[in-house]
């Protein structure tokens, strides 16, 4: 690193050396001449005296130069090495010359003007994030309401006619679509404060598995969707955040499996791993994804091929799965053959869950 360093200086000053050795020579040229002129007037060892003192005295300066700037230019190499650190500019303080006190003054205003930028954009973010949560807690109210409404009709009226029937059922289940819609945006709204609302411990879950497909039984049973569960696995995670992805994997099944004829099979198949870990693959039996799409199924409103069909989908359910895990520390994979099904793999490491990540 030192030998660069003295490279870089070295290279920035090569126009005063230059000038210096040309100094040097025209001085000692007209030396020469005097001695031509006046034999015995100037000694070489007198020339070569002073060729050498001047050289001294030339490496001398660098030598000094040097040591004076040598902090400055490792703390702009710092600064560079840390360009992604917001207070890495705050690392350059060694001025020496006054370009370079131009230089630190001006990095300390452009720091500060960022700073107040950020400043600002996370104060519109945080309000903007407030303003969704206090929507979507005032949107679930009335939704609430129509689905107890909806089973209250339908408890009441016995014997109302088939076609009312399906009517209720049929705002039941816009009801859970627009709950299940407010849960997602509420939870990618959370996503920035991930770290705030977690709690890690082992799960069950093949049991919670049971839990969520109880939730989506009337959907399941409607478009003939039967579930299993192959295997039994207890695995370290968050039970609410991972509930999110299963909520997902079987909303994404439902979905993209209503349009097929016939009875469907959704498997859920556990395996745990002996160092603590597991895996869940989740397989449907829908349309599957177009092989150009795969790529791009977890970016963010990224609808597809599928989507654009069934005009149901927003791009932001399998981008808020792998976010949760990769931020639980878990990997999330797909597979897919287009008119046969998906599978969905989450693989749980052992220790993944203590180094989640903070994106």
């Amino acid at each position: 690193m030192n030998k660069r360093l003295v490279a870089f200086f070295v290279s920035d000053r090569l126009f005063h050396i230059f000038l210096c050795v040309f100094i040097i020579g025209l001085s000692v040229g007209f030396m020469l001449l005097d001695r031509e002129r006046y034999p015995g007037a100037m000694e070489w060892g007198t020339i070569s005296y002073f060729v050498v003192l001047a050289l001294f005295f030339i490496g001398l300066w660098l030598a000094v130069d040097y040591v004076r700037q040598k902090a400055f230019f490792m703390q702009v190499k710092h600064a560079i090495e840390r360009s992604g650190d917001l207070g890495g500019s705050a690392i350059v303080q060694s001025a020496v010359t006054r370009e370079q006190q131009l230089v630190v003054r001006l990095l300390e205003e452009q720091h500060s003007a960022y700073l107040n930028e950020l400043g600002k954009y996370r104060r519109s973010q945080e309000l903007h994030n407030h303003f969704v949560l206090q929507w979507v807690h005032h949107m679930k109210t009335p939704v609430s309401v129509i689905d107890m409404l909806s089973q209250d009709a339908l408890q009441q009226m016995p014997g109302t006619k088939e076609e009312q029937k399906q009517l209720i059922e049929s705002m039941k289940e816009e009801a859970e679509r627009m709950t299940r819609g407010l849960e997602m945006m509420l939870y990618t709204a959370r996503l920035d404060k991930f770290e705030l609302d977690l709690l890690l411990k082992r799960v069950p879950l093949h049991e919670l598995i049971r839990v969520v497909m109880n939730t989506h039984k009337r959907l399941c049973i409607r478009h003939s969707i039967f579930p299993r569960i192959e295997g039994e696995a207890w695995l370290e995670t968050d039970e609410k955040w991972i509930t999110v992805v299963l909520n997902q994997f079987v909303s994404n099944a439902v979905k993209y499996s209503k349009s097929k004829p016939g009875a469907k099979g959704l498997v859920f198949q556990l395996e745990s791993f002996a160092d603590g870990g597991g895996k869940l693959c989740v397989t449907d039996e829908g349309i599957g994804i177009a092989p150009h799409d795969m790529p791009r199924i977890f970016d963010p409103f990224f609808t597809g091929q599928n989507g654009r069909e069934t005009g149901e989908s927003t791009g932001m359910g399998l981008y808020l799965a792998k976010q949760v895990c990769d931020r639980l520390g878990h990997s999330l994979s797909a597979t897919s053959e287009l008119g046969v099904g998906t599978t969905f793999t989450v693989t749980f490491e052992s220790r993944g869950i203590h180094l989640f990540s903070s994106k």
